[in-house]
């Protein structure tokens, strides 16, 4: 499968051949990075419009847009209403994906490995120490796990991957809940034996070339690098691989139309296929735009990526729904207007 060049200074995604008409600049997470690398090269070809996109991760792209710097932010940590009203943005969501686990366990090939969520929290509190540790050979009957060192990667910058994957952590595990907690850079605990990687590449790229690593990825990552993932067991009690399948399962039961300021978390949804650890990636925005020609271009884009969901699925993605969409353009038409209170967006 193509792979990318995960870069993180401003990354220009149009063809050298093509002269843009308009670009506009984003930043923020590396989570969705692969699809909107892919949407802007043939919306650019379509249209001239060229996407300037820092895949800088999920803190860097709030500050970012708090600063005025881009265009619109991107993160997979949604803000509260209180911490979006505070900063004048709005926030919606783009598409949804999911974290996997990725491993390099020797004899262990994708998909053979099977944990719960409080074994991969014991992996990371570093109370399993070796792969042929008991907690994970009870989840593994008949499955030949190596005596080799756990080798824990977590991400190293301000991460909404870290923070999806941490609030997953703390709803399976007690004990990380109480000493750890969730958050977009947390104080990885000290007893695990860990490696910190920048973006999901860095993750990425540190777990295939560690024998005995562990990590948590994006799955485009885990394809792209070609990855090793587990399954885990989800919140019916059944294991599951991560695929298309799984993650639509546990998207089908996200309840939008009940989420203040489009904040919502995905993880650990009820569902005989869900994967267990799913989560949207959002857009930030500023309520007053003193360039409303690119603030439309922005959300012009964006439309046309909720139409064009069949990119997304090819990467294992999940597309918004129709009834979705029809929200976010609604806030768009009512929340974005430009200094003289004209909207930018008419529906």
């Amino acid at each position: 499968m193509k792979k990318y060049a995960f870069l993180l200074a401003s990354l220009a995604m149009a063809s050298a051949s093509t002269m843009a008409a308009t670009t506009i600049n984003g930043a923020g997470a590396t989570f969705p990075y692969p699809v909107y690398a892919d949407w802007a090269k043939v919306y650019n070809q379509e249209t001239g419009v060229e996407l300037n996109y820092q895949a800088i991760g999920s803190g860097g792209g709030i500050k970012q847009i708090e600063a005025k710097t881009v265009d619109f932010g991107a993160s997979d940590a949604p803000l509260s209403k209180e911490e979006l009203d505070k900063n004048g943005l709005v926030q919606f969501p783009a598409v949804m994906g999911s974290i996997v686990p990725v491993i390099n366990v020797k004899g262990v090939k994708a998909g053979e490995l099977k944990l719960s969520g409080e074994a991969l929290a014991d992996i990371y509190l570093g109370k399993v120490k070796y792969w042929d540790d008991a907690e994970i050979k009870s989840l593994n009957s008949g499955l030949t796990l190596p005596h080799q060192i756990v080798i824990t990667v977590h991400r190293s910058d301000g991460s909404g991957t870290t923070y999806n994957y941490t609030d997953y952590l703390q709803r399976a595990s007690k004990t990380w809940a109480g000493q750890v907690g969730m958050g977009k850079e947390i104080a990885w605990p000290k007893s695990a034996t860990g490696l910190g990687g920048k973006g999901n590449a860095g993750v990425a790229n540190l777990v295939k070339r560690t024998p005995g690593a562990i990590g948590y990825v994006e799955y485009a990552y885990a394809e792209q690098n070609s990855l090793v993932y587990t399954q885990m067991k989800n919140k019916d009690g059944n294991f599951v691989k991560p695929e298309l399948a799984s993650f639509q399962a546990a998207a089908a039961n996200a309840d939008w139309k009940n989420a203040p300021g489009f904040k919502l978390m995905l993880n650990d949804q009820p569902g005989a296929k869900s994967w267990p650890m799913t989560a949207a990636t959002f857009i930030l925005m500023h309520k007053e735009q003193a360039n409303p020609e690119t603030a439309q271009e922005v959300l012009k884009f964006f439309k046309w990526g909720y139409k064009h969901g069949d990119i997304a699925t090819k990467l294992g993605y999940v597309p918004m729904p129709a009834n979705v969409v029809d929200m976010v353009e609604t806030m768009w038409s009512k929340d974005i207007k430009s200094t003289d209170g004209k909207a930018v967006y008419t529906k």
